[in-house]
C-alpha cells in the first residue's frame, strides 16, 4: 500500500483518467474527492459490503422457498385452459 500525506487542495493522480482531491480535514474526517470516468466504479467499502452480504443472503433460498418457486414454474393445469382444443 502507497501511503501519501497531502494537504487541503493538493491531489493524486492515479493512470491517466483518475484524479483523488483532497478536500476538508477536520478533526478525524477527511473529505475527498473523486474524478474518475463512468466506467470506472467507485464505492465505499462497506457500502459493498453491505450489497455483498445482502446478495449472499437472497441467493440462499430455504427448501420451503425452494417448493413454492417449483410450484409456481410448474406446468399448469389444463383442465381450466381457455385455449380451444387441438381438433376445432
Amino acid at each position: 500500500m502507497l501511503v501519501l500525506t497531502r494537504k487541503a487542495g493538493e491531489q493524486i493522480v492515479i493512470g491517466n483518467d483518475i484524479t483523488i482531491t483532497l478536500i476538508e480535514v477536520r478533526g478525524g474526517d477527511v473529505r475527498i474527492g473523486i474524478d474518475a470516468p463512468r466506467s470506472v466504479t467507485v464505492h465505499r467499502v462497506e457500502v459493498l459490503e453491505a450489497v455483498s452480504a445482502a446478495n449472499l443472503s437472497a441467493a440462499h433460498a430455504s427448501a420451503a422457498d425452494e417448493d413454492r418457486i417449483r410450484a409456481l414454474l410448474a406446468p399448469a393445469s389444463t383442465a381450466g385452459s381457455t385455449e380451444p382444443p387441438d381438433d376445432v
